[in-house]
C-alpha cells in the first residue's frame, strides 16, 4: 500500500481541454471512527463505507454552507443507511438493521435494501443558513431504472445524477476493513447549461468541433477510469491514482490539480441539542419516562454518545431554557 502523510485526502481535478471535472478521495481514520463505534455485518459496512466515500465526493463539489445527507430507505433487512457531510467534509455515518435480519456474507445492495422493490435513495441538501421560510432541498429516486434493480451503490448515485441534476455522473466506489474510497468524473454543461444547441460564453452556439472535443474528452476520461480496479482504489493514494490514470494529460498540463482537501469525522451531537429534543416531547412525556425508568437516556446512533437526564435535570428542562445550561450536572458519557 502506498503509504501517505496525511491518509485521508480528497483530491479534486479538471480537465483544462473540456467541462469534465474528477474527483479521488481515501478514507482511513474517517472510515475507522465509524467502524470502531458500530458492529455491523460485512455487507452492511461494505455498503456504508461506498456511501460515505460517494457523499464526500459529492459534497467537495457543493458551493454552499451546510450539510449533504445521503439516505438508503430499506425494505429489507436494513432499513436505512444514512451519511451525513457538511461543507468541511465532517463526516458521520450509521445504520438501522431490522432486529430478526439474517444477514449473509454475499447479500447484495438489492437483498439488503430492495429485496421487495420499494427501496429508495435520497439526497438532502440543508444550508445552514437558512432564508426565512427556506426549506432543505431533497431529491429522491427509487433504486431501479428502465432496465431493473441498480445492483451497486455507484450505479444508484449515477442514476441519481441524471435522474435529479441532469448531469452524466460516473462513479467507482470501495471499501474494506481499513479504507473507504471513491473516484467521481462529471460532466459539466457548457456555458448556459444542457440545451438543444449548446452556447459559449458569449451567448453563440458552440461548434460542432467543440461539441466534438468535449465529448471525446470525456469518453477518454470515462475509458481510463474503467481500467481502475477495486483493489487500486483501495491500495493507492490519490495522488498516485491521478498519475496513473491521467499521466498523459498531466504530462501535457492538461490536467489542473487543486490543494488537497481533508475529511474528517465529528459528529454534531449535543447535550444541547437532546436537551431541546426532550422539551418538544412535553413535560408530561418525560414525567412519564422518568416514572418509568427513573431516567431519561438518549443514544446518538451516530457516534454512540449516551445522553442521560436524571428527575432533576429533566424538571429543570422546563424551568429553564437550554442555553443556559439545563442538567448541567447530568452524566454524559460514552
Amino acid at each position: 500500500m502506498t503509504a501517505t502523510s496525511n491518509p485521508d485526502t480528497l483530491q479534486k481535478f479538471l480537465f483544462d481541454a473540456a467541462p469534465v471535472r474528477g474527483e479521488l478521495v481515501r478514507m482511513e481514520a474517517t472510515w475507522q471512527e465509524v467502524l470502531n463505534r458500530h458492529a455491523y455485518p460485512a455487507p452492511v459496512r461494505r455498503l456504508l463505507g461506498e456511501m460515505m466515500a460517494a457523499a464526500a465526493l459529492l459534497s467537495a463539489n457543493l458551493k454552499f454552507n451546510g450539510a449533504l445527507v445521503m439516505q438508503l430507505h430499506g425494505d429489507g433487512p436494513v432499513r436505512m443507511l444514512v451519511v451525513e457531510c457538511l461543507s468541511d467534509l465532517s463526516m458521520r455515518a450509521t445504520a438501522k438493521i431490522a432486529e430478526d435480519a439474517t444477514i449473509t456474507d454475499d447479500a447484495t445492495l438489492t437483498t439488503l435494501v430492495n429485496a421487495r422493490g420499494h427501496g429508495r435513495f435520497a439526497i438532502t441538501l440543508d444550508p445552514q443558513d437558512k432564508l426565512p421560510g427556506q426549506q432543505p432541498y431533497q431529491g429522491i429516486v427509487p433504486l431501479s431504472d428502465e432496465n431493473g434493480p441498480l445492483d451497486s451503490m455507484a450505479a444508484v448515485l449515477e442514476h441519481y445524477m441524471q435522474a435529479s441534476e441532469q448531469l452524466d455522473t460516473r462513479l467507482w466506489l470501495a471499501s474494506n476493513e481499513q479504507v473507504a474510497a471513491g473516484m467521481l468524473l462529471q460532466k459539466l454543461p457548457s456555458y448556459g447549461g444542457t440545451m438543444e444547441a449548446q452556447v459559449g460564453e458569449t451567448g453563440s452556439p458552440l461548434s460542432g468541433d467543440v461539441q466534438a472535443q468535449d465529448l471525446d474528452t470525456w469518453d477518454r476520461a470515462c475509458q481510463l477510469g474503467a481500467t481502475l480496479k477495486q483493489d487500486e482504489l483501495l491500495a493507492e493514494s490519490p495522488e498516485t491514482l491521478l498519475r496513473r490514470l491521467f499521466w498523459e494529460e498531466l504530462q501535457n498540463a492538461g490536467l489542473r490539480v487543486f490543494e488537497p482537501m481533508t475529511p474528517h469525522f465529528q459528529c454534531s451531537c449535543s447535550r444541547a441539542k437532546v436537551a431541546g429534543m426532550l422539551q418538544s416531547l412535553g413535560q408530561a412525556e418525560i414525567e412519564s419516562i422518568i416514572a418509568e425508568r427513573g431516567d431519561v437516556e438518549i443514544h446518538c446512533d451516530f457516534c454512540g454518545q449516551r445522553y442521560v437526564f436524571d428527575p432533576v435535570d429533566a424538571a429543570q428542562l422546563f424551568t429553564v431554557p437550554v442555553a443556559t445550561g439545563a442538567g448541567e450536572g447530568a452524566q454524559q458519557q460514552h
